[in-house]
């Protein structure tokens, strides 16, 4: 209802008092503003069922983190829409999104309904080649947050311009995320080198399975035809238990550790690097196995550093293991945090929608140019050069992933995610990380998001998957990316700066 006088009648008409006018000018006002701001659990509700379906979904980090972003900001750009939130539309600002469609002029919409539809949208459609639970969980996640809304009191026609939005917005974003590079590198083949110089697959099922169980998901298999289920009377345990997913060319392909991990992963188009090279970290030495070679040197630190490895250092490793399905990949463990942050340091639902969109950004940017790296220098994995060189019984902490080894992707993923929650919310904050509580591991305290980022980075060299340079260098590229991230502007005022990065290196 707007807020503004009536126009004057004409003269013949019998005039209403001023202070009448005044008064139903009021109230207009008043019935307007009447509905309380959108809870910020509505985005927890979107990162913690993002997490969930991720997980059930056995995605790998890649791909869960290109889902992840284009989901969160479908979010962040339905709370955008509202101009109550002081959120500042990101069209213009990332990579191939010129435009978005605009509220039409007059119409009054709800953020948080907006926001829901259009994740539905997008939800939706990204994983169309999942489970039929995944989907139906979506669509009643939307349609609990629209209702939620309604009866805090959205008007009808409030809600029915935010539905509409919220549909042609989500389809916006759709025709973004399809002209990424995506889809032309679904089932793409690829040659896995040979050379004894080059990165080569040792991963193998009996390592991963263990590590892949849980409550929601107690199989996993690499190959069978999928199974039709009735979404409408199907039990979460019958949806979800010993559920093989469909193989061949998909949207959601399940990880697979005999396969190499998405070998065409740098050529995706970023979202706010300019490519998969910017932020690109310094070239390895050449592979050598002559003692006293930059490469042998590599070989034997890493060696002489897990030789006695004690268990706080072992646990450090399975704390951040993060598989699918067990824990979430590496991403999704920041997501995670996120979550926390959401109720910790009292954010407003936009504010919580701006972290949210931001750490996507950064992960999945950090993906694809950390990939670029990996598949181009295929450098060899320290259990294999190890084995090598200085002993032939050596076995990792955790299973060695299935890609090449420089950089480590956990290092750049999490250097760019807390560059981003530092630029936000500061780095003076001592949090207790309960992200994988419900799958055994502790809750780990840190004293602040850098030194978590660290924990992440050695994590790597005493589970045994990455040489120091890996971790130090991966470092470095996520806070390059990270810093790119926080130079988006997404507030309408300035938003004011509340720490620096430390700088530190693991």
């Amino acid at each position: 209802m707007s807020s503004k006088f009536p126009a004057a009648r004409p003269r013949a008409a019998r005039a209403l008092p001023v202070a009448l006018l005044v008064a139903s000018a009021l109230v207009a006002t008043a019935c307007a503003d009447r509905t309380p701001p959108p809870d910020p659990q509505l985005v927890g509700q979107w990162t913690r069922t993002s997490l969930a379906l991720v997980r059930t979904e056995r995605l790998g980090p890649p791909v869960a983190s290109r889902i992840s972003a284009y989901a969160a900001v479908a979010l962040f750009e339905g709370y955008a829409s509202d101009p109550t939130s002081g959120l500042r539309s990101l069209a213009g600002q990332l990579n191939g999104l010129d435009r978005l469609p605009s509220v039409p002029e007059g119409a009054r919409v709800d953020g948080a309904i907006v926001a829901a539809v259009a994740e539905r949208v997008v939800l939706d459609s990204l994983f169309r080649d999942g489970f039929a639970g995944t989907r139906r969980t979506i669509d009643s996640l939307a349609t609990a947050q629209v209702e939620a809304r309604v009866a805090a009191g959205v008007s009808a026609e409030v809600r029915g311009n935010s539905e509409a939005h919220g549909r042609v917005l989500g389809d916006a974003l759709l025709a973004w995320a399809e002209v990424d590079g995506f889809y032309a590198t679904r089932g793409r083949p690829w040659k896995q080198p040979t050379s004894r110089t080059q990165w080569q697959n040792t991963a193998t099922l009996d390592q991963f399975v263990p590590q892949m169980l849980s409550g929601q998901s107690d199989f996993v298999s690499t190959r069978n035809p999928n199974v039709a289920l009735d979404a409408e009377t199907a039990t979460e345990k019958g949806m979800f238990a010993n559920r093989p997913k469909a193989t061949g060319a998909t949207t959601l392909p399940t990880f697979n550790p005999v396969n190499p991990t998405e070998p065409y992963w740098g050529e995706l188009r970023t979202f706010v690097i300019r490519d998969g090279e910017e932020c690109a970290p310094p070239p390895m030495p050449e592979y050598s196995e002559k003692p006293g070679s930059a490469f042998y040197r590599i070989g034997k630190e890493f060696h002489d550093s897990i030789k006695t490895l004690t268990p706080e250092k072992r646990q450090t490793a399975l704390f951040w293991n993060d598989n699918p399905v067990a824990t979430g990949t590496p991403g999704f463990h920041w997501i995670s945090v996120v979550n926390q942050m959401i109720p910790r340091r009292g954010l407003s639902a936009p504010e919580a929608a701006e972290l949210y969109a931001l750490t996507s950004l950064a992960i999945a940017d950090a993906f694809i140019g950390c990939w670029k790296e990996k598949y181009e220098s295929l450098v060899v994995r320290p259990v294999a050069y190890t084995q090598r060189l200085f002993d032939k019984d050596y076995r990792t902490v955790i299973a060695t992933p299935p890609f090449p080894e420089y950089p480590s992707g956990h290092s750049v993923q999490s250097a760019a995610a807390v560059e981003v929650l530092i630029g936000i919310l500061g780095d003076t904050i001592a949090y207790t990380d309960s992200s994988q509580v419900d799958v055994g591991q502790e809750a780990r305290a840190f004293t602040s998001f850098s030194h978590a980022r660290n924990d992440v980075a050695w994590s790597r060299v005493w589970g045994g998957v990455h040489y120091i340079p890996a971790v130090v260098d991966g470092v470095a590229q996520g806070e390059c990316i990270g810093r790119r991230v926080r130079g988006l502007q997404t507030r309408s005022t300035a938003r004011v700066a509340t720490a620096a990065t430390t700088g530190a290196t693991p």
